[in-house]
């Protein structure tokens, strides 16, 4: 399965969010009218340009009257990835027989308005771009994760450029996923190699981020990518941590070093380093102890951590990424400002993508740090973390399906 087509399947709450108020924000003063739609899209609405045939008499026909055939829309286009089996097909209803109905006509696109493009109406809400409609937006929005700043430059925007205009619900949506595109479009980088070997990449965050997962997921796929990777057990207060890289280590054959529990984390920085060095390894990525950002304690212990890569490498660490739970929403802006102030943060990667619906907290920090997303992820699979796409994301957290 194509990682949108998961992206999208998964961040089913933060865009059902999103959806259901922006129906509720169109219906509450949006008034319906007919617009024109290809004669394909409305093949089953009365009013389409079409031509009548007469339909065959069936033997049997269902107890309750007929109903129009619901229309299906498309998946979205995306890169290539590995087939899967298509759906099958809806099983056929069994009823017991009735008396025949009248003959009865079908309609159905003629063939010159199929060839001619020719459109027939159908019935949509829209509702027009006000003040009322645009603070019901950015309350929309707000609630949603994005943040009050990054709310009010979006409804800026869109007031600019739609003000006075009717929009329908999908409308709106494709509007907002533009802005939040743009928004995410100049932090979409992947992480950066070096030529520098090792090249060090300190990972940071809080309990329970995921920062022990993410380690695991991004060393197996740079060694599938022909790099030589050593991993280095700095959580040395939690055995679990240690033998979950130990696990990750055997998947992607590459090996961890480890010391004993409670030992100094930043000595083992430091011999790992060296031992990295020695193997002549591309990465050396340094797991480190969760810590909450309001413990001056323990943040002071990973700025020594840090102090000590420099002794070694003056330029290190090269990446120092933070790995964030989505499901904290708001709560991660401060997580940023305090490790970005004690490690130099270089990088961020959320998680837990498919677990919430703040996913909408990923746009506020674009927004307001403007740091590198090199990857986010939406499960515990390997193939669940993936480099980050604006244009994707975008598109499954406003809930746009085609």
């Amino acid at each position: 399965m194509a990682f949108f087509s998961k992206l999208k399947d998964r961040l089913f709450k933060s865009s059902s969010k999103l959806e259901e108020g922006l129906e509720a924000i169109v219906d509450e003063g949006g008034e319906e009218e007919q617009v024109e739609a290809p004669v394909e899209e409305v093949a089953a609405q009365p009013d389409a340009a079409i031509e009548t045939v007469p339909e065959a008499k069936p033997d049997v026909v269902p107890e309750q009257a007929e109903e129009p055939a619901p229309t299906t829309a498309t998946g979205p286009e995306t890169a290539p990835e590995p087939e899967v089996a298509p759906a099958a097909p809806n099983p056929v209803s069994n009823q017991e027989p009735v008396e025949e109905a009248p003959e009865k006509p079908v309609t159905k696109p003629s063939l010159i308005g199929r060839m001619l493009g020719r459109t027939s109406p159908v019935t949509v809400t829209r509702r027009t771009v006000d003040d009322d409609m645009l603070e019901d937006l950015e309350d929309l929005m707000i609630t949603s994760d994005m943040g009050v700043d990054t709310a009010m430059r979006v409804t800026a925007n869109i007031s600019a450029s739609h003000f006075g205009k009717k929009l329908s619900v999908d409308e709106i949506k494709s509007v907002l996923a533009s802005e939040v595109s743009r928004i995410m479009e100049p932090v979409a980088v992947p992480l950066p190699i070096y030529p520098k070997r090792p090249q060090v990449v300190l990972v940071v965050g809080v309990n329970g981020a995921g920062k022990t997962t993410t380690i695991g997921k991004l060393a197996s796929q740079f060694t599938a990518a022909g790099k030589k990777v050593v991993i280095a057990a700095g959580d040395t207060f939690r055995a679990a941590a240690v033998e979950q890289l130990q696990i990750w280590g055997e998947r992607a054959g590459v090996p961890v070093l480890t010391a004993p529990e409670g030992s100094d984390p930043a000595s083992l920085a430091f011999d790992a380093m060296t031992k990295a060095e020695a193997d002549g390894a591309d990465l050396l990525m340094i797991d480190t102890a969760g810590r909450l950002q309001n413990r001056a304690d323990l943040m002071e212990e990973l700025a020594k951590i840090v102090r000590v890569i420099k002794k070694k490498d003056d330029t290190a660490p090269h990446n120092t990424l933070l790995v964030l739970d989505a499901t904290t929403g708001q709560n991660a802006l401060s997580q940023v400002e305090t490790f970005q102030k004690l490690a130099d943060v270089s990088g961020l990667v959320m998680t837990k993508l498919d677990g919430t619906a703040k996913g909408g907290v990923l746009v506020a920090l674009a927004d307001k740090f403007a740091l590198p997303i090199h990857a986010i992820g939406v499960g515990e699979q390997i193939d669940d973390l993936a480099p980050f796409d604006p244009e994707d994301f975008a598109k499954a957290l406003i809930g746009i399906r085609s």
